[in-house]
């Protein structure tokens, strides 16, 4: 079995919940399993030092897991159009495995909630591919011939799947959006196999 992390952090719950069908998704595929990790939360006035294990939910998330990965899902709540500064901060944790290339050619994919329909869904989704692109992964999106990108009324973009909570955060999805991600879950997993068959397959 090959490993999928999905990683992410949620605050209220809806980011939490598409990490949870991504995973759905990416066990659909055979000899696919999705690795859930999140992140602490940071403190902006000093560096916060969080218990190693979460008081509930998947544990947090270690550079052991993404180099062993055989690809990531990527997942935060919109802030200011932007990804959330935990998982920035765990991000810019990541130099050792930059300088080795260890995450070199595998394929990635990001997730986010917003409160507003355009609360910047799709500006937090570029910019949580920025660092992806410096460690020199493939970024999967959803292309249009997934039905579900033309029929939604809440989130989802090409760019990865997206949720709008509402003003009273509720972590319940619309049928697209739960789709669109169960879909990129599938996609991020079938891609991961086939380039792990393409290395191993005599040249």
């Amino acid at each position: 079995m090959a490993d999928i992390l999905v990683l992410y952090y949620s605050r209220t719950g809806g980011t939490a919940e598409m990490a949870r069908l991504l995973a759905r998704g990416i066990e659909e595929v055979a000899g696919m399993q999705a690795r859930l990790r999140t992140v602490p939360p940071v403190s902006p006035v000093c560096e916060a030092v969080a218990d190693s294990i979460p008081p509930s939910g998947p544990p947090y998330a270690s550079l052991e897991d993404l180099q062993e990965c055989a690809g990531l899902a990527l997942g935060s709540p919109t802030r200011f159009g932007n990804m959330a500064a935990p998982l920035k901060y765990f991000l810019d944790s990541t130099s050792s495995l930059w300088l080795s290339g260890a995450l070199a050619g595998k394929p990635a994919a990001v997730f986010t909630a917003a409160s507003s329909l355009h609360g910047g869904h799709e500006s937090t989704l570029l910019s949580m591919m920025l660092p992806l692109l410096h460690h020199g992964m493939l970024i999967v999106g959803i292309p249009y011939t997934e039905a579900a990108l033309m029929k939604t009324r809440g989130g989802g973009t090409p760019y990865g799947p997206s949720h709008w909570s509402g003003t009273e955060t509720r972590p319940t999805l619309s049928p697209e959006e739960k789709q669109l991600c169960r879909s990129l879950g599938r996609r991020l997993a079938e891609i991961a196999q086939r380039l792990a068959q393409a290395d191993s397959s005599p040249p």
